[in-house]
């Protein structure tokens, strides 16, 4: 099982290459399934923010130690995750294995390569669901997903990328791939902040949130189609409570991960953006 690390300085480069050579990899072989997925989690940011030209003053993305993928409903009502747990033995994955040795069907790795580890999501089915958030929803005998309310946004407003560069085997591939949007990933990531309070989670929250397309404005439209959704406005509340003011938990805890400590700089960065964002989201509704 991978252990996130608290600060910034615990992510790795040459890690993150080896997820985006694996997500590559995957996007190769599930071919036409992947119209029924969608990358959310750590990975999205370095996807849908070009590294190579980010605004003034800001740095790489610290990239991810996993790769997180959502499942559609389409893809269970037609038994196709079937042909997805065929392909993914086929191609040298298989199920993690969890701190007592048990295996985690939920959660599969390179059968070669135990240091990245590939989650599987799905949004609840049904009321009973929505409240077991973070529990296992067992699919098949050798298969499960993470239940993750609110991953349904990842599929209201998502973008189609293409990947390119190297497989894990060397291979040189262009892939397409979904991935969850700005403004899905900003509610996504409260929510799991307010779940979990992770360092990490703040943080890509902020660095979405500060550095994707030309301003905040960019990210504001792109919540058209969520505006009304009940998971929306819990996460809208929940940036309203935890990261518009400077000693609240989002922005120390921003700052706790890249600084290690508090940088007066970063904390009012952070305020500033999470409140231009509900201020112009309010006078969008």
């Amino acid at each position: 099982m991978t252990v996130k690390p608290k600060h910034i300085t615990g992510y790795d480069a040459r890690h993150t290459q080896v997820v985006r050579a694996t997500c590559l990899d995957l996007a190769t072989r599930l071919g036409d399934l992947m119209g029924e997925i969608v990358v959310v989690g750590g990975m999205v940011p370095g996807l849908i923010i070009p590294q190579d030209k980010l605004p003034s003053g800001a740095e790489p993305h610290c990239g991810t130690m996993d790769i997180d993928l959502g499942l559609a409903v389409a893809l269970f009502d037609d038994k196709r995750y079937q042909n997805l747990t065929d392909r993914l033995r086929s191609s040298g994955f298989e199920p993690d294995r969890n701190e007592s040795g048990n295996i985690t069907l939920q959660r599969w790795r390179v059968v070669d390569d135990h240091s990245l580890t590939i989650d599987f999501l799905v949004s609840p089915s049904n009321p009973e669901e929505e409240e077991r958030e973070g529990k296992i929803r067992h699919i098949e005998s050798d298969f499960a997903a993470v239940i993750v309310p609110g991953l349904h946004l990842a599929f209201l407003d998502q973008l189609s990328l293409t990947i390119s560069g190297t497989t894990r085997k060397g291979e040189q591939a262009d892939a397409s791939v979904s991935v969850c949007g700005p403004a899905a990933f900003i509610a996504l990531k409260a929510l799991a902040f307010a779940r979990r309070g992770e360092n990490k989670d703040a943080y890509d929250l902020f660095y979405v949130l500060r550095n994707y397309g030309t301003g905040v404005d960019d990210i504001v439209s792109r919540f058209d189609p969520l505006l009304g959704d009940g998971k929306l406005t819990e996460a809208l509340s929940i940036i309203e409570r935890d990261f518009t003011k400077e000693r609240s938990t989002g922005p120390m805890r921003v700052s706790d991960f890249v600084h290690a400590g508090i940088d007066d700089d970063m904390l009012a960065d952070v305020v500033g953006f999470s409140r231009d964002l509900l201020t112009k989201l309010e006078r969008r509704r």
